[in-house]
């Protein structure tokens, strides 16, 4: 299991009202396309955190790659006020695995709404 957190471009707040439901539906749709499970997903205005079970083969920057390119080609042409960004995504990423820590925990930070 993975632990991704993404930021849009600049750390705006963009990720609020119809564009997070989408985001969040397009992501859903995606991992269940990919045979990838979420565990958790907790979308903030400035920040994400997914938590997903993905295939042990499947390369960390390609996952990176269908998550970040899907959700920005649809939601860019969906919201046009998101084309003012030069880009939705920051190009950075920060992701883990489960090692250390139980899945338990880090699926239980994530679901908790107070730790940002």
């Amino acid at each position: 299991m993975r632990n991704f957190v993404f930021i849009p471009k600049r750390r705006k707040p963009v990720l609020k009202g119809e564009i997070r439901n989408r985001l969040y539906q397009i992501w859903q749709e995606l991992a269940v396309e990919k045979k990838w499970n979420i565990r958790a997903l907790e979308i903030a205005p400035d920040h994400i955190h997914l938590f997903v079970e993905i295939n042990p083969t499947d390369p960390i920057h390609l996952v990176v790659k269908a998550f970040k390119g899907r959700s920005s080609n649809y939601l860019r042409k969906e919201f046009p006020e998101l084309k003012k960004l030069p880009s939705l995504w920051s190009k950075s990423y920060f992701f883990s695995t489960a090692g250390n820590v139980s899945a338990a925990t880090i699926q239980k930070y994530i679901e908790d709404p107070h730790h940002y």
